[in-house]
């Protein structure tokens, strides 16, 4: 990112260090797009981005909004009232990893946000709040929405506005009822890098903002050149408002051409949309058709880039030679990704995938493209014919695209009608810059952020919340086993006690602290008493779940009740995992990126099929299938079965090493390897490291850090 452009480094510091949400615009050229690909490579936040079109997300190196969310086509509105097109049966059958995202994500970015409408981004806060926070707009997921509204516009048809508009006052983001709840912050960014010419900018600046005088309107009208006859050399290339206007000039000229025509077949495999070729399927191309390159180059020479306009010099072996200024080109089918996000099963960081892909010569014949699919591009002659243009933002659009004022081009004069503003916009502007930040108020941001997480790290009412409901659950569906409902009114007790009331204690020492200094590395009394609480809290925190997170649920019969425990047990398990990956990835020192990467590990969900979360037991009423233990304490008297177990002095030896190994880490045993990995061991008594890895709950860390010890505990007992 550019350090001596303001704008941009304020962006940079709330998208990174606060969770305000952000309207993040500019004209057109002013590097909205350069800034979202370095904000991917430098945040640690979990993030994905996506965009309302198909052409939008492939070039923002994301996905569409409807797929992402699996929204189907149609309206959205308040309430959870479905209108045309929903499909309701599958509106939440969300995949694992998708599910894994969507509970914990952090930043979710928004492309090209000006044509995204007011209803659709209601959905997504719909969707966000059923998997995170239900009481906060979009679940309390950071937003940071990326356009200029003085481009295109969303589309409401005249079917779709009269009901849109019984609750949203226009079709504009900017309307949805879930970002009216959010005090968000508008960044705009100013310097303009695609254009030099100051006159050229103050024109453009002028249409824009529609502040167009007779000046301005004759200044543009002067590039009228009705009888223009384009030299063949110079590359030029029409803009049109209509798809039919661009496609009849483009088949004309190429038809004209005496050459051969080439075909080239694309190659498509796995998921990519239609709607999101970058290219024709069938391209068909003929030596001295003009075309323009859809991609940048991927090698070292960077010798095209996506909009770059040259001539077709020859075609031979499936390979294209282009003629561009005084280069030769030479360009070989190329490799476009229709990506998908997943989580790393180690790490859970958020990674995109590729779901699909298009193989194609990167070209597309170039005599003519719409205005509509040039955003975004960058021209250095342009013949613009925007005469018929029928919707806001699009004259300005099709002006922006050039670098300079003498390689524009009208083929029919710009009269004052086409040059449209929206009021609506205009009002939004008003109100976007008098909530633009400024450093102090990063500041105060930046404290309150970090206030929030750490109120966050030590608030145990959600998981209170889902203890009792849990109890409740328990209570019902499993009267047979009283130890385990004991088990579990004991944690909800014991969490409520020594963990959210000590916690409620503690948030108000957070918010007292956080004043004393700009910043938390600064503020010594606040880290001091951050630190002593992580330590606390991970000791308090494993004591009193550790054995019920670790232990799995008794037998139940009821098919409802055993969805439903098993379902709230696993919220419940990564709720606690999460807390507990937090406060020993901080208990020597806090740090947003040691948070950020805790969460994003513990975010990982475990399989929660029935056969690993549930235990045969006895059913007969009365009777507990748990059988008492020998010696050790360490082993619950109340969950844990060992009526398996086959080996009673190896599994003895193998629960006292379990407790010295706590002891020596000053966290309870079963924070250290679960019962049923113990039980494992005993009955199976792997001999080989290969064997040992073959245990469930043994990975690669544990077979690091304790792999001799155990095969010495079990060659030990097996002499």
């Amino acid at each position: 990112m550019n350090s001596g452009n303001q704008e941009l480094e304020m962006a940079r510091n709330y998208a990174l260090y606060t969770h305000r949400n952000i309207f993040l615009t500019g004209k057109a050229g002013t590097g909205k797009t350069t800034f979202l690909r370095q904000l991917q490579k430098e945040s640690r936040k979990r993030m994905i981005v996506i965009a309302p079109t198909g052409v939008a997300a492939i070039n923002a190196g994301g996905v569409t909004i409807h797929s992402f969310f699996q929204l189907a086509p149609g309206l959205y509105l308040p309430g959870g009232q479905m209108v045309a097109g929903r499909d309701q049966h599958n509106r939440y059958s969300f995949s694992k990893q998708k599910l894994n995202i969507l509970r914990s994500l952090d930043l979710l970015v928004i492309d090209e946000i000006s044509m995204v409408r007011a209803d659709l981004l209601d959905a997504i806060d719909e969707v966000l709040r059923r998997y995170q926070k239900r009481d906060l707009p979009f679940g309390g997921v950071q937003l940071l929405l990326i356009g200029d509204l003085q481009q295109l516009a969303p589309v409401a048809t005249e079917e779709e506005w009269p009901i849109l508009q019984q609750f949203y006052s226009t079709p504009y983001f900017f309307s949805s009822l879930a970002l009216q709840k959010t005090d968000f912050v508008c960044i705009e960014l100013r310097h303009v890098y695609r254009q030099q010419d100051e006159h050229f900018v103050q024109l453009l600046n002028a249409v824009r903002d529609g502040h167009i005088n007779q000046a301005t309107l004759q200044a543009l009208n002067d590039r009228y050149r009705p009888t223009f006859n384009p030299p063949a050399d110079e590359n030029w290339i029409t803009l049109t408002t209509h798809n039919h206007q661009a496609a009849q000039l483009n088949n004309r000229k190429l038809t004209e051409l005496a050459t051969p025509p080439h075909t080239f077949q694309a190659t498509i495999k796995g998921d990519f949309p239609e709607l999101s070729y970058p290219t024709d399927v069938q391209l068909i191309l003929k030596v001295g058709a003009q075309v323009m390159f859809c991609k940048n180059d991927p090698s070292a020479a960077k010798a095209y880039y996506n909009g770059r306009i040259g001539r077709v010099e020859a075609i031979s072996d499936g390979k294209v030679t282009v003629l561009c200024d005084s280069d030769h080109i030479e360009v070989t089918p190329q490799l476009w990704e229709n990506t998908k996000y997943t989580t790393d099963s180690s790490t859970g960081i958020i990674r995109e995938e590729v779901a699909g892909t298009f193989a194609q010569i990167p070209l597309r014949t170039a005599w003519a493209i719409t205005i509509h699919k040039s955003q975004g591009l960058t021209f250095d002659r342009a013949i613009i014919n925007a005469g018929r243009a029928f919707s806001h933002g699009q004259v300005y659009v099709a002006l922006s695209r050039c670098r300079t004022l003498d390689g524009l081009i009208l083929s029919t004069p710009i009269p004052p009608s086409v040059i449209t503003t929206d009021p609506d916009v205009i009002q939004f502007n008003e109100y976007a810059h008098d909530h633009e930040p400024t450093a102090s108020s990063f500041i105060a941001d930046r404290r309150s952020f970090v206030e929030d997480i750490l109120c966050d790290i030590f608030d145990f009412k959600a998981i209170s919340m889902r203890l009792r409901y849990f109890l409740r659950l328990a209570c019902e569906y499993t009267p047979y086993f009283p130890e385990y409902i004991t088990a579990v009114q004991t944690a909800a007790e014991q969490t409520d006690a020594h963990l959210m009331a000590v916690g409620i204690k503690f948030q108000s020492q957070i918010r007292d602290l956080i004043p004393q200094a700009d910043s938390y590395s600064a503020n010594q009394p606040l880290r001091q008493r951050v630190h002593a609480a992580m330590t606390y809290y991970c000791r308090e925190t494993a004591n009193i779940l550790g054995n019920l997170m670790a232990d799995e649920l008794p037998e139940i019969d009821n098919a409802r009740g055993k969805e439903m425990m098993t379902r709230e047990f696993q919220l419940l398990k990564t709720d606690f995992d999460q807390k507990m990956n937090i406060y020993i990835a901080c208990m020597i020192e806090f740090s947003l990126d040691a948070y950020w990467d805790a969460k994003a590990k513990a975010s990982m969900t475990e399989d929660t099929s029935s056969n690993k979360r549930t235990r045969k037991t006895r059913t007969t009423k009365g009777t507990s299938a748990t059988t008492k233990k020998a010696t050790s304490s360490e082993v619950s008297s109340t969950n844990s079965s060992t009526s398996s177990v086959q080996n009673q002095p190896l599994y003895r030896a193998l629960l006292d090493w379990r407790h010295t190994v706590a002891a020596q880490r000053h966290l309870p045993p079963s924070y250290i390897m679960p019962l049923r990995t113990i039980i494992a061991l005993t009955n199976e008594q792997p001999q080989t490291p290969e064997a040992l890895l073959a245990i469930p709950g043994i990975g690669e860390k544990t077979m690091r850090d304790h792999g001799p010890d155990l095969l010495e505990i079990i060659a030990r007992h097996r002499r």
